[in-house]
């Protein structure tokens, strides 16, 4: 296995070495060598390897091993994740029931929840309740499915009904016997991920919600959103987007807004969910000044009810992988219950009580995501990953200042000052190009460079262009250098 990872390690620096992107001719020559036919005869060992290695992987984008890949946020695989990454494919454990005298994997994958609160700063004995997911997709989804239960359950009480129960009875027949028209989820600038999660559940994408501030998108509007809360037709679930993907910012401003927030939801019976993503990582940052902006966004966090996130971003482990956490184990439990299959309940442990993962997420068949998890935990702890993040902060303010003081470019969101822009930045960055020509291209000008990848976007209504910083590898003063130096040329272009 030593060598195999040695090989792929070999390979992936390569093609970091030729560019962010492939060129055309490779990706050329990797097409026209894919086998089309199924062989009658397989081939040697020795020739699959050659052919992927050699053939098809030179093909691959650097998303994870180039830290100039600014276009989705993939973070980066580094070498302990990927070495137990290694051996997770290599064992194949299927991480579905808890038995203790049978595997420890779900002792490693509760132990590894618990690593992921003590780096957030939540507290073991409320938030050590949870399932890694395929990401966000899949952690959204668990968590409104969550709420829908729960935002129901609460419905029924007020009623006096005993139909509450959507896992059991089916969403419309619970919403028939309350006399409800439907579920809403009130949000602002909701990721994509969860307005999908939304039509999977049967709650609907129009249900999705935007309830923000007139002259900000991502605030919410707290009298609007008392009154949608005080429906009597609907029931709401509150999803806070906790770093907005076009500019990392947060949906809250600090423990007051978000207590307020509690405090409705708790009268009206409403469930709180955050969506993590990567926005959650600014917990890991020290308190004072420097940070003191970006971190008040995460205030509070600890008052919803939900958080999800996705470890293969900047937690730097491989696809796929995210995380879902909630103070209300016993909710998951009723939703995701594995029914009629009495040989996958677990047998008795002397170990910690620890729930069958098939009985609280979506997944009888589960790859042991946690292991890479509890592996990048255990090499970096919370001052190597408070280092990454710093740089990653550094890199992303610090491009911000350069395009704020460039005569061809317009940071975005306006600011009055400098200071404020860079105050807010946590580790994305989102510019247009003050001539409108070039400003329609300018994503793709800069990725034609192959020094640097970004991804287009909009911003009111016009192109914008985002810069989201990820990687592990982070250097802030060689990438500061590359960054613009590709902005200078194509200024000028």
């Amino acid at each position: 296995m030593q060598d195999q990872l040695q090989d792929l390690w070999r390979v992936a620096q390569g093609t970091w070495d030729s560019g962010v992107l492939p060129s055309e001719n490779i990706i050329l020559r990797a097409r026209s060598t894919l086998i089309t036919t199924l062989p009658n005869v397989g081939s040697s060992l020795e020739f699959v390897k050659n052919h992927l290695l050699h053939d098809i992987v030179p093909a691959f984008n650097g998303g994870s091993i180039s830290p100039n890949y600014y276009g989705f946020i993939t973070g980066g695989v580094t070498p302990a994740a990927l070495f137990a990454d290694n051996i997770v494919s290599a064992y194949d454990q299927n991480v579905q029931v808890h038995i203790g005298n049978h595997s420890i994997v779900t002792d490693v994958e509760y132990q590894a929840l618990g690593l992921l609160t003590d780096l957030f700063n939540l507290e073991r004995a409320q938030w050590q309740n949870g399932t890694f997911t395929t990401g966000a997709t899949g952690s959204n989804i668990i968590g409104l499915a969550c709420g829908r239960e729960f935002v129901l359950q609460k419905a029924a009480e007020r009623k006096g009904s005993q139909l509450s129960s959507v896992g059991e009875h089916g969403l419309f027949e619970v919403l028939q016997g309350l006399g409800l028209s439907g579920v809403q989820v009130l949000s602002t600038m909701p990721h994509s991920s969860l307005v999908k999660a939304a039509g999977v559940l049967g709650i609907g994408r129009a249900n999705v919600r935007n309830i923000c501030l007139a002259d900000d998108p991502l605030q919410f509007d707290m009298t609007q959103l008392e009154k949608e809360l005080a429906r009597t037709d609907k029931v709401s679930i509150v999803a806070i987007s906790c770093g907005e993907v076009n500019t990392g910012r947060f949906a809250t401003s600090g423990m007051e807004q978000l207590a307020q927030i509690r405090q409705l939801c708790d009268r009206y019976g409403a469930w709180i969910h955050a969506d993590g993503a990567f926005g959650i990582f600014a917990r890991v940052l020290e308190d004072g000044e420097e940070f003191s902006m970006i971190k008040k966004g995460c205030d509070g966090i600890e008052l919803v009810d939900s958080i999800t996130g996705d470890a293969h971003k900047l937690l730097n482990v491989p696809y796929d992988c995210g995380f879902f956490l909630s103070r209300h184990l016993d909710l998951a439990t009723h939703v995701f219950k594995n029914a009629n299959a009495a040989y996958l309940s677990g047998g008795a442990t002397d170990g910690p009580s620890i729930p069958s993962p098939l009985n609280i997420g979506m997944e009888n068949s589960r790859r042991f995501r946690a292991l890479p998890v509890y592996a990048n935990l255990l090499r970096y702890g919370r001052q190597g990953y408070r280092d990454i993040v710093k740089r990653q902060v550094h890199l992303a303010r610090a491009i911000y200042e350069w395009i704020f003081d460039h005569p061809a470019y317009i940071a975005l969101p306006e600011a009055n000052s400098k200071a404020d822009l860079v105050d807010q930045t946590f580790m994305v960055v989102l510019f247009c190009a003050k001539d409108d020509a070039l400003n329609q291209n300018l994503p793709a000008k800069i990725n034609e460079t192959s020094r640097m990848y970004v991804s287009g976007t909009s911003w009111q209504g016009r192109p914008a262009t985002r810069i989201a910083i990820s990687n592990w590898r982070v250097d802030v003063e060689r990438d500061l250098e590359l960054v613009s130096s590709v902005l200078a040329q194509v200024a000028q272009q």
